[in-house]
Parts: structure tokens; C-alpha cells; sequence
């Protein structure tokens, strides 16, 4: 302050020799000394920006960011950004949010440059859990999740979508593989989301043998969002859920290893000057576990995923951000001969089968993304979203099978043992099946504070151009082992068809959130799409309550209800013959959902009792048969039905900084078809027609439960235990064919049970750390999991089979048997 005040005595000097010197009017003096002084004046004034997270790393929006004795306020944004420009060198800023401590900051800038101050902000514990009530961009009932707890439990797939199946409302009967369904729906009712770009999976999956890895990197998430239902409308139109992945940036230097038996990965984390780097590389064999099922021969399994993210600010207000994914996976599979027991202790059936030729499949998955955000002011910021998909699929087979089954008899099964013969014969299965996949967004977003609301909206358009190609058929005979051109074939699922499919999409989607009053927040949008396929105009309104009771602090209650128009995709518009339907319209839902969080004392920890209670009705919805893990949709039909449900579930920390999860869901849904009937006759031999009216859909599953338990060892508490547990009631089944009718057969309830031990190395509290440890590891762990601990036989699905009677057998493929692994996972220390 000294030298600018003697800046302006020289000036007051210069102004008295200059009117001197020359006759300039006394006016034009003191206006160039009025500009001069105000550039000066700007000299003192600078820009601010920087990250906010919580003391877990979480990126955290809605923060409000106020300095103090001015009108100068702004919120963070989805990635916890915040920018403040024209701020004085000296400053003093007031930090708040809803379940976090206030905090304030007397700060000195440098003027004339950027300065970059990330803050962090420590949880309140006395004040609601930002989860559901805080998060700016949270006001569905989501739950957020912490991609750290997924690499200390045991999983087999190696992909962050098997750590969803332990969620409330969700259930995965196939730990080989990383699709999911949500209360009652499919796999293809879920969204995904990366960073606001909806990502794509291959669609020719026949079971989890063809799938790897996920499209999700769990080392390089930075926050995760999970939504069951009644999510809001700046989501998209699909029928179930919503899984919200946002890669961010990093707090320091970090590079991650994990190298195991079956998965390996690799994860490069760079804070840059102006902007930040983020790189994976993550791969997988499944060798070890295919060849313990009942099939026996070579099989070859390789995946693999590449992954980076690069944000760059372009200036104060404009960066852009690029990223990329390459995802591929190739199995082959020669199989020798399996052999099979199946049936009740009383009545046990062997299959024997020989088996010639060979089974193939490969995907590759390109996912590119370049995005640019503007923060024209302080509550008004723009976003443009360019992004695409391409994904090419093959699969091939041609394996001709001579197979016997048998039944017990006295003194069991044995090679010397067979049991009388209840049928032979050979079975072929050919496909050779080609599908390639162009879908290209861009999308426009805008931000706007206005008071006390947090206006969203958005426009979108999107190009799909896919070319299938379908050449598949299955064959038995049932009379004896023979070739094609001399026995009894049967042919089934004869397909033979090229489809070429190109629709343009149009959304968009507005939404407002705000507060009722002090105790009460709100979320209200609505959402609007049209296709060029089904040429139908849809919108989607949509509502979210949270009321938090003056009464009791700890208490949250929820509501959400909403439309869910789901148009058609290539596969909903795909025939079971493999034709298309012109006729395809959109799906319809609608969710009613309420719920309450509650958090208390209890088992000498801090507890929180989560509920929800829901309603769907599936006003218009198109049947469909799952084989495998292949949906077949049966196109040319439509149904209408309901889901209805509860979860339960309660989570707690009995271990230091371990959480542990206890959940239940009861769910229930049914389909009815339109104009759905087929002949029975009656015991007198008369041909009658039946209305089946509702039936159980694929997904119908009574009951799911689930934990996830953590805990350490009293007397060292750098060994710990994760155990996890899953017990999932019976799915209905029928034989193969578009019938649904038929499909009053079980598989049988899928058991669960993985443990894992770990070391923590690195670990602070370690009483024998080595200093080389110490000095260049953030984290070193040793992990040993056995998987499928008490070896359960879970059953995926059928082999339908006929014996010399014409009676049909329903012979189970088998899951996976217990198995031992190992991995290490080290995080480096930055220098």
C-alpha cells in the first residue's frame, strides 16, 4: 500500500508539471488520472479456482463459496470446481454445506495470476448425511458409494458392476459376468454414466464366459452414484436404474498397481499446472475358472481394457476435457466331453457328452468422449458433450456333441456303473453371428443459481447405425448317435438374417431444484424424446421430496415418483427370429418410491437403517426369455405388469474405518401378455383354449440377501477380514422357444459365499514397518480370497434334452467351484 500511495503522490506531482508545461484543460487531467488509478486499482485484483473435497476424497458440489462482506457468491460444480474471478489479493471466504463444518479462510493472492486453492472440507457429524440431503446433485434417493471399499473384497469378474450386486433392490445370479437387473428389470433397463457420457455394452452376450472386464475402472473413480429408481430427469430413459461414475481430479501424484492370479492392473494418476491426467490399464484371464466347470477341454480367455483422461483449462472460464476406452475380449473354447449329475439323492441322472468343434467369440470396444465447459459467471455454466461408441462383435461355433444320460442305480455311479440308458443321440450347435455398433451423441448442458434454486437443462441428439448379421441354428437327434445326412435331426432356432438399423434420437430435460421450506427440498424436472423408429413423442415428468423432521436430526424421509419411457434399442425391436418388428413402441413405467434413513447408536458404533418401499407400473412393456445370459426379446408382443418391493439394509463401521453392510429385498413382478393363449386338452380328450393372464417375469425373485462384512484382528489390526455373502430365491425358467407360457420351471436359489484375507503393510499402525516401506509405498497390502468358500453348485442355466420316451430333461450348467487366489496391491508414494 506504501508504494502505490507513493505512485500517486508522483502522479499528483507529474499532474502539476504537466499543466505546466502545456495547457491542457484541467478536466482531461483528471479524467486520465481517474483511468490510470483505476488500472492500478485492477492491478490488485485476481482469480481464484481451485477443487473442494470431503476428508474421504469426495468431490463435493453445491459447496457455497461467499466472500465475506460482499454480494460475491458461487456454488461448485458436479466435479467440486469453483471459480471466482475479480476477487481481491486480500480475501476472506466463507465455505459451507450441508453436513459439513463451515470453514473460513483469510487468504493473500498473487494479483495478475491465476491462484489455485483446493480446500477440503471436514464432515459434521451432528449434521445430516450429505448422501442424500447435501449433495447438490444428489436429491434422488442414491447412494453413493466408495470405489476404495471395492478393491479389499473378493470378487471374481474383476469389474466394479459385481460390487453393485450387494446393493439393496439389486441381484446378479453369475459372478463370471458384470450385467445386472434392478428390481425386476433387465440388464438392458440400466444406464451407465462416465463423466455425463452414457456408456455402451456389447449386446451378443450369451453367458459370462464371453465377459471380461466392465467398462468401469475402479482405481480411477473418484465418486459414485447409484440409483435404483425413481432417479431424476436429467438421467436418462431407460426403465431401472442409473450408475454415475465421475473419473476427477487428483488430489497428488499417485501411481497404483494390483497384480493377482486373474486380474492385473496398473493406474497413473497426474495433477497438472493447469488441469490433470489420468491413465489404466487393467487386464484379465479366465482360464482358471472356466476350466473348473463341467466341461472339460482347452479354453483360451483374454481381457483387457485401456483407459485415460485429460482435462486441460483452455482459460479462467473455458476447459475441455478428453477421454478414452478401449475394451476387448476374445475366448475360445475346444471341448472335450462333460459329464454332468444332476436330479434329486433319490433320483440321480447322469449326462455323458462327446463333443467336436469348436466355440469362439470377440468384442472390441471403442469409447471416445471430448467435452468442453464454460463458467460465464458465477452461477451460470454451460457444457457441451460430444461422445462415441463403437463396438464390433463376433461370435462363431460348430460343435456337434454325442451324448448318453443315464439313471442310478444300486451301488452308484461309476465308469463300471452307468445305470440304465434313458437316452442317446448327437445334438449340433452352429452360430456364426457379426453385429457392429455406431452410436454418436452430443449433447448441451446448462447450470444456472437463481436464489436459493439449481436450474439443469439439456438438449440432445444421437445417431444409431447398427448392421447385424444372423446366422444360427441348433439340431438334435434323438435316435442314436449318427451324422447329419443319416439320423432323425431335428432343426430349432433357425435363423438367417441381415439387419441394418439407423435411428436418430432427439431429448432434452429440465429440472429445478430448490427449497419448500427450511426442512424440506425438492426436485422437479421433466424429460422429452422422440425417435425416427417408433416416431413417438415422450415426455417424462418427474419428483423427489426430502423432508428432514425438526424433531429428530438423525431422521430423513424420502419420496420420488416419475414416468419412465425406455424407446426402443436394437434389441427391443429384434424379432425372436431375428427379424424386425416395424411395430416397436416404447416402454413404459411408472415408479413410486418412499423411504427413510435413519441413523443411531448401536452395537457400540454409529449405525444407519436405510428403507425403501416401491411400486412399478409397467403400463407397456415387451416380453422377453433370458438363455443364458442372452435376452431375446419377443418383439412382436406387448405385455403390461407391476413390480413391487422393499429393501432394507443397515451399514456400520465395528471395525476402524471398516464398513460393513447387512441388506434384504422381498420383490415381486408380474407380466401380462396381450392376446396370449394357447390348446390344452382336457382328460376327455377335448382341445380347449388357455389365457395364462399374468405370469412370472424372467426376473421374479422372491427374495435377495446379501452382506458384506469387514473386521480386523484384536491384536493386530493390520490383518483384516472381508467376507462377503449372497443368497439369491429361485428364477423362473422354461425350454428354449418364444413361449412364455412354458416357463414354469426353476433355477434353483444361487449361494454365495466369498472370503478374503488382507495385510496391510504400509500400514500407520504396523509395529514392524521397514523404512523402504515407509519411504516409497502409500499403501502395501497382500490379499488371499477363496472363492465359492462352501463350494455351492450354482446352476446358470439349462441343456434341454430328450430321452427314447420323448420325455424332455433339464440338465444344469454349473457355475463356478471353489477356488483359491492371490493378489498384492501397492500404491506409491509421490516424492
Amino acid at each position: 500500500m506504501k508504494q502505490k500511495q507513493r505512485l500517486i503522490a508522483g502522479f499528483h506531482s507529474m499532474k502539476a508539471n504537466i499543466g505546466r508545461l502545456v495547457n491542457v484543460p484541467h478536466f482531461f487531467i483528471i479524467l486520465f488520472l481517474v483511468l490510470f488509478s483505476n488500472n492500478l486499482y485492477s492491478q490488485e485484483l485476481t482469480v481464484l479456482k481451485g477443487v473442494i473435497t470431503s476428508e474421504k476424497g469426495e468431490l463435493l458440489s453445491g459447496v457455497t463459496i461467499q466472500v465475506k462482506n460482499t454480494r460475491l457468491i458461487t456454488q461448485t460444480n458436479k466435479e467440486g470446481e469453483f471459480f471466482l474471478s475479480k476477487v481481491p489479493v486480500n480475501i476472506s471466504l466463507l465455505f459451507s454445506r450441508l453436513g459439513f463444518k463451515d470453514l473460513s479462510l483469510e487468504l493473500e493472492l498473487i494479483s495478475d495470476k491465476e491462484n489455485i486453492k483446493n480446500i477440503i472440507l471436514i464432515t459434521d457429524i451432528q449434521s445430516l448425511d450429505e448422501v442424500h440431503i447435501t449433495e447438490r446433485f444428489n436429491y434422488s434417493n442414491s447412494i453413493n458409494l466408495e470405489s476404495a471399499k471395492f478393491s479389499a473384497f473378493p470378487q471374481t469378474s474383476g469389474s466394479f458392476e459385481s460390487f453393485l450386486k450387494n446393493m439393496p433392490g439389486v441381484s446378479g445370479n453369475n459372478e463370471l459376468s458384470s450385467q445386472y437387473s434392478v428390481r425386476g428389470g433387465n440388464f438392458d433397463e440400466n444406464l451407465v454414466y462416465l463423466n455425463d457420457v452414457e456408456i455402451y455394452r456389447p449386446m451378443l452376450i450369451r453367458s459370462g464366459q464371453q465377459e471380461g472386464l466392465g467398462f468401469i475402472n475402479p482405481d480411477l473413480a473418484r465418486s459414485t452414484l447409484f440409483s435404483a429408481g425413481g432417479f431424476e430427469a436429467r438421467y436418462g430413459d431407460k426403465l431401472s436404474s442409473i450408475l454415475d461414475i465421475r473419473y476427477g481430479k487428483p488430489d497428488s501424484l499417485s501411481l497404483e498397481l494390483q497384480a493377482g492370479f486373474i486380474y492385473n492392473s496398473a493406474a497413473l494418476k497426474l495433477p497438472l499446472k493447469n488441469g490433470f491426467f489420468l491413465a489404466g490399464i487393467r487386464n484379465k484371464k479366465n482360464q482358471s475358472y472356466l476350466g473348473r466347470q463341467n466341461i472339460i477341454g482347452d479354453y483360451h480367455s483374454g481381457f483387457s481394457d485401456y483407459q485415460f483422461l485429460f482435462k486441460h483449462n483452455l482459460t479462467t472460464k473455458l476447459n475441455l476435457s478428453f477421454f478414452g476406452l478401449y475394451n476387448d475380449g476374445e475366448i475360445k473354447i475346444s471341448p472335450d466331453k462333460r459329464i454332468t449329475e444332476f436330479g434329486t439323492s433319490d433320483d440321480v441322472l447322469r449326462l455323458f457328452v462327446n463333443y467336436d468343434g469348436e466355440e469362439s467369440s470377440q468384442y472390441k470396444a471403442l469409447n471416445s468422449a471430448l467435452t468442453f465447459s464454460y463458467n460465464a459467471n458465477n452461477t451460470l455454466n454451460f457444457k457441451w458433450i460430444n461422445s462415441i461408441a463403437s463396438i464390433s462383435e463376433d461370435e462363431q461355433a460348430n460343435l456337434l456333441g454325442w451324448y448318453s444320460f443315464n439313471e442310478k442305480q444300486g451301488g452308484g455311479l461309476s465308469q463300471k456303473n452307468g445305470g440304465s440308458l434313458l437316452g442317446m443321440g448327437s445334438n449340433q450347435t452352429f452360430f456364426n453371428n457379426y453385429l457392429k455398433s455406431l452410436i454418436y451423441n452430443t449433447e448441451l448442458r446448462m447450470y444456472k443459481q437463481v436464489k436459493s434454486s439449481f436450474i439443469e437443462m439439456g438438449m440432445r441428439f444421437q445417431s444409431d447405425q447398427i448392421n447385424d448379421r444372423l446366422d444360427e441354428y441348433t439340431a438334435l437327434d434323438t435316435s442314436g448317435y449318427s451324422f447329419p445326412a443319416q439320423g432323425n435331426w431335428t432343426y430349432s432356432g433357425l435363423i438367417n438374417q441381415q439387419n441394418l438399423v439407423n435411428i436418430q434420437r432427439f431429448s432434452g430435460f429440465i429440472q429445478n431444484t430448490f427449497n419448500l421450506m427450511p426442512n424440506l427440498m425438492m426436485t422437479a424436472g421433466a424429460r422429452f424424446n422422440y425417435n425416427t423408429y417408433s416416431k413417438e413423442n415422450m415426455i417424462s415428468p418427474r419428483l423427489s421430496l426430502m423432508f428432514k423432521p425438526g424433531y429428530n436430526e438423525q431422521l430423513l424421509l424420502r419420496f420420488s415418483a416419475g414416468t419412465y419411457n425406455q424407446a426402443p434399442f436394437y434389441r427391443e425391436i429384434k424379432n425372436y427370429n431375428g427379424s424386425l418388428n416395424a411395430a416397436a413402441r416404447a416402454q413404459k413405467s411408472f415408479h413410486f418410491i418412499t423411504g427413510t434413513d435413519y441413523k443411531f447408536k448401536g452395537l457400540g458404533t454409529s449405525l444407519k437403517f436405510s428403507s425403501e418401499i416401491y411400486y412399478k407400473v409397467l403400463s407397456r412393456i415387451t416380453p422377453y426369455k433370458i438363455e443364458d445370459l442372452k435376452i431375446r426379446y419377443l418383439s412382436d408382443k406387448t405385455s403390461k405388469g407391476y413390480a413391487a418391493g422393499a429393501d432394507l439394509s443397515i451399514s456400520g463401521n465395528f471395525a476402524k474405518d471398516l464398513e460393513s453392510t447387512f441388506r434384504i429385498s422381498i420383490m415381486k413382478t408380474e407380466e401380462d401378455i396381450q392376446d396370449d393363449f394357447y390348446f390344452a386338452k382336457t382328460l376327455s380328450g377335448n382341445q380347449i383354449i388357455i389365457r395364462p393372464g399374468y405370469l412370472k417375469r424372467p426376473t421374479d425373485q422372491l427374495f435377495n440377501i446379501g452382506m458384506m462384512f469387514q473386521d480386523r484382528l484384536i491384536q493386530n489390526p493390520t490383518y483384516k477380514v472381508h467376507l462377503n455373502l449372497i443368497y439369491s430365491s429361485a428364477l423362473p425358467i422354461g425350454p428354449p422357444g418364444p413361449t412364455r407360457h412354458t416357463d414354469v420351471f426353476k433355477i434353483p436359489a444361487y449361494k454365495r459365499a466369498d472370503i478374503g484375507f488382507s495385510k496391510d503393510l504400509a500400514d500407520p499402525e504396523g509395529k514392524k514397518t521397514s523404512i523402504f516401506i515407509k519411504k516409497y509405498f502409500q499403501t502395501l497390502s497382500l490379499h488371499a480370497e477363496l472363492f465359492n468358500l462352501l463350494n455351492f453348485k450354482n446352476t446358470t442355466s439349462y441343456l434341454w434334452l430328450n430321452d427314447k420316451m420323448a420325455n424332455q430333461y433339464a440338465v444344469p450348467n454349473y457355475l463356478t467351484s471353489r477356488m483359491f487366489n492371490f493378489r498384492v496391491i501397492a500404491k506409491l508414494k509421490s516424492k
